[in-house]
């Protein structure tokens, strides 16, 4: 009988016990299915649900990635649609 080949293709799934966010693979994922940074993660979920148990190697407690997408940036934007209409 001849011998199978087998690719190494793998799927690792990991769920954060904290806040369910999802890495596949260690890229992180939203629930819409897009895919997503830990930093923004940080700024967006980890950071507004304290205590311990966050997976997130990015999330720092306090810090906020100033370059990445945050609730506050995201009022600015509101208002500034708001005006428009």
């Amino acid at each position: 009988m001849e011998d199978k080949e087998f690719s190494d293709f793998k799927m690792e799934r990991i769920e954060c016990p904290k806040c369910g966010a999802t890495w596949l693979n260690g890229q992180h994922y939203w629930h819409t299915g897009r895919m997503g940074d830990p930093k923004t993660l940080s700024n967006l979920v980890c950071g507004m649900v304290p205590g311990p148990g966050c997976i997130n190697s990015e999330h720092k407690e306090g810090h906020i990635y100033g370059e990445k997408d945050t609730w506050e940036s995201r009022m600015k934007f509101i208002s500034r649609w708001e005006k428009e209409q």
